[in-house]
């Protein structure tokens, strides 16, 4: 096992989709979304833990990354939510899954696929109410739900949109949204059309918006303990992050002053320091843009990150803690002892989210899980499920 690993706390995961589900309230669903490997987490562990919750449904991005789901036994439904490949098809109908839709001929391809395989596959419409990256503008919406009407193996499961700026301090924008999409509802609601399942809330709308519930939420980074806005606020509810990535220093040596440290010699020492070097860099997932800036935890206390970040090392001035020895721990996020470095606050260094903090940690970095039982997670189970009842109309 390599010293430079991501632990995941699947009990803080649990806490948080507990809190998920208790926002949500009776009438609301929860989908666990886990893309991009549940946010550099390990999708299928947390999508375990998280359905051993409460969580009802899961969300991923792409047809491949529910089929990984699949193929570790997880039997839930799946929302694909971003569009697919007529190639694709294929995937969504095997694997059982269902997908959000805002171009007839994706619906279509489904369709052709569904038939022949004699299966039905639930569609959720998506409507652009202000985000402008993908779905029907409203007033396309019914005459959308009337195509899929005709197409004899799809079923229309659910109509979502997704908000541009939820976690603004102005609710105005969100709301319009929220106007706009209850408008394509309504039209369809007046022709007649049943639509199961309204959802709309992201993490942001979950936490701040409680008219945007709905039938069914989306939490995606406060599954992982940070809060979309940034560093939490007095008021925001406790989240508990659920990562720590950490490493063990491999050199501890003494620099002279004068001395360089790190390609481009952006760092020169000014006095004799000690420098311990990890092994840890860019290809792992930490920023470059740490370099001279960042900073790591040994022995409990904060150590500034020095030189250039390395693709496999990084340098860290550990001139203040003179007990450091080779084999010690080093922490990049996380907590040790009385001290925490957060991915907010990487991401504010590097001027970027903690999303993408959390998201950019390498597959070469290994993923471990406490506790190990997956705080009664239930064992996977096996793959393929029953195929769906046709007869019975959605698989819901």
């Amino acid at each position: 096992m390599r010293e430079t690993r991501a632990e995941i706390d699947l009990g803080a995961i649990r806490e948080n989709v507990l809190l998920a589900c208790r926002l949500a309230g009776p009438a609301a669903q929860v989908m666990a979304v886990v893309k991009a490997d549940a946010y550099g987490h390990g999708a299928a562990p947390v999508a375990r833990i998280a359905l051993a919750a409460g969580a009802t449904w899961l969300g991923v991005a792409v047809p491949e990354e529910a089929a990984v789901l699949r193929e570790a036994g997880i039997q839930s439904r799946i929302l694909v939510l971003g569009p697919i490949a007529t190639e694709q098809a294929e995937l969504v109908v095997d694997h059982g899954l269902d997908q959000c839709v805002s171009d007839p001929a994706q619906a279509d391809a489904l369709d052709r696929m569904a038939r022949r395989r004699g299966r039905v596959v639930s569609l959720h419409l998506k409507v652009d109410t202000g985000m402008g990256r993908v779905g029907l503008p409203p007033r396309e919406v019914r005459p959308a739900a009337d195509h899929l009407a005709r197409l004899p193996a799809i079923r229309l499961a659910g109509l979502m949109t997704h908000f541009a700026d939820a976690d603004a301090d102005d609710p105005a924008f969100t709301q319009e949204q929220m106007a706009r999409f209850e408008a394509a509802a309504q039209a369809l609601r007046d022709a007649g059309i049943a639509v199961p399942l309204r959802h709309a809330a992201n993490s942001a709308a979950l936490l701040l918006h409680p008219g945007s519930r709905l039938d069914l939420v989306r939490p995606g980074i406060m599954l992982y303990g940070c809060h979309p806005r940034g560093a939490r606020r007095p008021d925001d509810p406790v989240l508990h992050p659920a990562l720590r990535l950490r490493t063990a220093i491999t050199q501890v040596k003494d620099v002279t002053a004068g001395s360089s440290i790190s390609y481009g010699r952006t760092f020169v020492a000014s006095r004799d320091v000690r420098i311990a070097t990890i092994p840890i860099g860019y290809a792992d997932g930490l920023p470059r843009l740490l370099s001279n800036r960042g900073q790591a935890l040994v022995r409990g206390r904060r150590a500034p990150l020095v030189g250039r970040v390395c693709m496999d090392m990084t340098m860290v001035d550990v001139t203040a803690l003179p007990e450091v020895r080779a084999g010690d721990e080093a922490v990049l996020i996380g907590r040790q002892g009385d001290e925490e470095i957060t991915a907010d606050e990487v991401a504010e260094l590097a001027g970027t989210i903690s999303y993408e903090i959390l998201c950019r940690i390498g597959p070469r970095v290994p993923r471990t899980y406490r506790p190990t039982d997956a705080a009664g997670v239930p064992p996977a189970v096996a793959f393929p499920p029953k195929p769906l009842d046709n007869s019975r109309g959605p698989h819901l």
